[in-house]
């Protein structure tokens, strides 16, 4: 895979409302080669402070967070993951906290296997360091 290249895909997410219906969040799933070890999840969440774009909020999480959480729990601190049932399909629940708050979202187990499939056939597991040049990278830190 080229150093430049990308997997991406939209996924349509259920932010889970305590007590109300769920609400639907279209995320921006994106997977670079440059950074071959996270996956970038962009949520649309309506219009920005200026009334002018959409409002974005991105969050970067571990491929291997992703890939384990389709199977079993995995995650602690301020990213969690882990397979349910929720009207009787197959979801995978994303539970983030910072700071300014916390969200629970579902999201189609299928769809998201998917889109790890694809990133996997990009980058295999173990390859991802043939993409990086940790010397370089660790030269940028301690220069900073």
């Amino acid at each position: 895979m080229p150093r430049n290249a990308t997997v991406r895909t939209e996924l349509q997410l259920r932010l889970v409302v305590p007590g109300g219906p769920s609400l639907p969040v279209l995320a921006d799933v994106r997977y670079a080669a440059n950074d071959p070890w996270a996956v970038r999840v962009a949520f649309q969440v309506g219009r920005a402070a200026d009334g002018e774009d959409d409002a974005v909020v991105e969050w970067m999480f571990a491929r291997q967070l992703l890939t384990d959480g389709v199977a079993c729990s995995v995650g602690d601190g301020d990213v969690r993951v882990w397979p349910s049932i929720s009207n009787h399909e197959p979801v995978i629940n994303l539970a983030m906290t910072s700071p300014s708050g916390s969200a629970l979202f579902e999201m189609d187990r299928d769809a998201l296997v998917e889109f790890l499939q694809q990133t996997y056939l990009a980058v295999p597991t173990g390859s991802e360091e043939d993409l990086v040049d940790l010397d370089a990278e660790l030269a940028l830190l301690l220069e900073g």
